[in-house]
């Protein structure tokens, strides 16, 4: 899986999640840039992005990421 289409599976969830079809995520998304992207909502993405790809994320990597790109590179990293 390259990293558009983890991009485009990861923007499906977010939709999802946040209740929100508008939702177009790139590799610079940050919380900042969408608007039902709280604290608590971080947490349920984490899980919900850990289910639809079948992984798991350490408290180190997701507190590493800086925007929607490192946390899909590090999904790569898994796959």
């Amino acid at each position: 899986m390259n990293r558009n289409e983890i991009l485009n599976q990861l923007s499906n969830v977010f939709r999802e999640e946040l209740d929100n079809e508008e939702i177009t995520l790139t590799a610079e998304t940050t919380a900042n840039d969408v608007e039902e992207w709280d604290s608590l909502s971080h947490i349920q993405l984490i899980v919900a992005v850990e289910k639809a790809f079948g992984i798991r994320f350490t408290s180190s990597e997701i507190q590493s990421w800086n925007n929607v790109g490192e946390m899909a590179d590090s999904i790569a990293g898994k796959l």
